[in-house]
């Protein structure tokens, strides 16, 4: 944990550097530099992301479950839930997490105007900034939809995902956790929902069963950039090897 955790604070720095240069120059060549020291530790790195919470009760079980097991997430948060739950956001800032932006509503963003998209983001980032502090919450579309003259409307990274077990629907965690494990692969964004008990239970099998064969549950900003990825506004990440509105992506995953 400590050498990721370095390999990710010297990515971050170079990373920030080589989008204000456009990828070339020497943060380019820092980014590379880090990315060839994170593959010979030989870790696989997955990120775990929970829509539509919080909720007390489910997000409160999971936290306790992912500390315990030494692994971290990304939450993307709707932001109506957030003030009767703040305190819960700070347990995950505290505990390593990382906190994002899923609409103030849960609205569908696709096909809606840019005033309704920039209510629905602005909303629920001023409200993550008064419990949180100023930062960069990056976003999640509902339903991970947009259409692709909207990703110019965003200040941040969008993050959609490479694993969908369907839990929201399968509401069954024997079920979540076999369709995770038949198509999770290092770099993989997987996609659950910590307002479902059922998902909760299935994530921290999950983790059991991954970090049993090597795999480190990291946030998705670590895993972009421990796999030589620059995180950059407006592009909508599927993976540390896929994306949208990126020409090319660095992984270290091989495929």
């Amino acid at each position: 944990m400590k050498v990721q955790r370095l390999l990710f604070a010297l990515l971050t720095a170079a990373a920030f550097g080589w989008c204000l240069s456009g990828g070339s120059g020497e943060s380019g060549r820092a980014v590379s530099a880090a990315a060839q020291i994170a593959e010979s530790t030989q870790t696989k790195y997955v990120a775990l992301t929970f829509d539509d919470g919080p909720r007390a009760d489910t997000t409160s079980r999971l936290l306790d479950g992912l500390k315990a097991r030494g692994a971290n997430a990304t939450f993307f948060l709707v932001g109506r839930q957030i003030g009767a739950n703040r305190d819960l956001v700070r347990r995950m800032v505290a505990d390593g997490n990382q906190v994002g932006n899923h609409t103030w509503d849960h609205v569908k963003l696709q096909g809606a105007s840019s005033s309704v998209v920039k209510q629905e983001i602005g909303r629920t980032d001023a409200e993550l900034r008064q419990v949180l502090g100023d930062g960069e919450y990056w976003v999640r579309p509902p339903y991970g939809l947009l259409n692709d003259g909207q990703r110019a409307l965003f200040s941040v990274p969008l993050v959609h995902w490479s694993v969908d077990p369907e839990d929201w629907k399968l509401r069954n965690a024997d079920r979540d956790v076999a369709a995770v494990l038949r198509k999770v692969k290092p770099g993989s964004i997987i996609l659950m929902h910590d307002s479902v008990p059922a998902s909760v239970d299935a994530a921290l099998r999950i983790v059991d069963t991954l970090e049993a064969k090597g795999y480190e549950f990291v946030t998705v900003r670590e895993l972009l950039e421990l796999n030589g990825v620059t995180p950059c506004a407006g592009v909508l990440y599927h993976s540390a090897d896929r994306a949208e509105g990126q020409t090319k992506l660095t992984s270290l995953s091989g495929s």
